[in-house]
């Protein structure tokens, strides 16, 4: 089973960026010490108090100087913030300092209005499915020097380290972001932590609509993974005291409430008790949104999730209430590796 971790810095209590730095550092090295295929990290906006990870393109180029073969990436960069000929000049870079090793996890996403105004992003397009096509087919035809002669960017330059430039992956939580990516011939990454009752239509849409690429940077045949939100811990009982953990987060977030991470006993109290952990055996509907286990109940899980899905590889995302939490989880899921 294929398994690499996505990462948002968030910030400890007490702390700083600079301590969410660290810990981002110190998990990637983990991932790569205990075997996880890669290691991306995320974007979001306005909220730094508690999330550090904002720029994707900075984090990596110091990740790529604490890492050795580990493939790093971008969960994702938000296309809808930026000109693909700078996105594809900052991957070109990181593609120097980490050759061979890095993804382009492409997005899009609308942050709240005033951070869209101060980063200058257009919040209604007329046509944001094209527009986000255009600004992937931009990306990678600078990244890989794909412009036809005689096109107006066809002299334009990027970084290269001379070997396999970034890989692509289309990062997104709809069947239209699927059915880019499919149509584009290019892998597919279904965020199921944001919506896992469409990761289903999602990837059937994807298959669906999938072309053998006329890209450089395309594939021949359709190429998926599913990004979750999972914990591991040595118990069930513990397992489930740390689904209450991401359950209580969310509804946190629904109602706007975009403070820290609850504390498991915060957590349990807003819930009004432990929640169960998550069943071993999932029914044929049912997709849940926070996964907690020990690592045979996760393995169960994934496995079943997998084989609905048709997808490969399983990206794990977590609600954890502290960072010691989250490492002894990416360790107890390495046994699956």
């Amino acid at each position: 089973m294929k398994l690499s971790v996505v990462d948002l810095s968030p910030v400890p209590r007490g702390g700083t960026a600079t301590d969410a730095y660290a810990n981002t550092v110190e998990a990637a090295q983990q991932a790569e010490r205990l075997g996880f295929e890669r290691f991306w990290v995320a974007e979001h906006h306005g909220r730094a108090d508690r999330l550090a990870g904002t720029t994707p393109e900075v984090l990596l180029g110091h990740l790529a100087a604490h890492t050795d073969s580990i493939r790093l990436g971008s969960g994702a960069v938000l296309l809808n913030h930026y000109s693909p000929f700078k996105v594809a000049e900052q991957f070109g870079a990181i593609d120097g300092l980490a050759p061979g090793r890095v993804d382009i996890g492409l997005g899009r996403a609308n942050g709240s209005p005033a951070a869209d105004r101060a980063l200058g992003t257009e919040r209604h397009v007329e046509n944001p499915d094209d527009d986000h096509r255009e600004k992937i087919e931009a990306v990678l035809n600078h990244l890989y020097d794909d412009y036809p002669p005689g096109h107006a960017y066809a002299d334009l330059q990027v970084p290269r380290s001379g070997a396999q430039p970034p890989e692509p992956w289309v990062l997104g939580s709809s069947t239209a972001s699927a059915t880019i990516a499919g149509e584009l011939g290019l892998p597919f990454c279904f965020a199921s932590f944001i919506r896992p009752g469409w990761a289903p239509d999602a990837l059937d849409a994807y298959r669906e609509h999938f072309e053998a690429s006329s890209l450089a940077a395309g594939i021949d045949s359709p190429r998926s993974m599913v990004a979750v939100n999972a914990a591991a811990a040595d118990t069930d009982e513990e397992a489930a005291r740390l689904r209450a953990v991401s359950m209580a987060a969310r509804k946190r977030l629904r109602r706007g409430d975009l403070t820290a991470t609850p504390t498991v006993p915060d957590a349990i109290d807003e819930l009004g008790g432990v929640p169960d952990p998550t069943p071993e055996t999932l029914p044929e509907d049912e997709w849940p949104r926070a996964l907690a286990g020990t690592p045979d109940r996760l393995e169960s899980v994934f496995s079943q999730l997998t084989e609905r899905l048709g997808v490969e590889e399983i990206m794990i995302q977590h609600t954890v209430p502290d960072h010691e939490t989250g490492m002894r989880s990416h360790e107890l899921l390495a046994d699956l590796l």
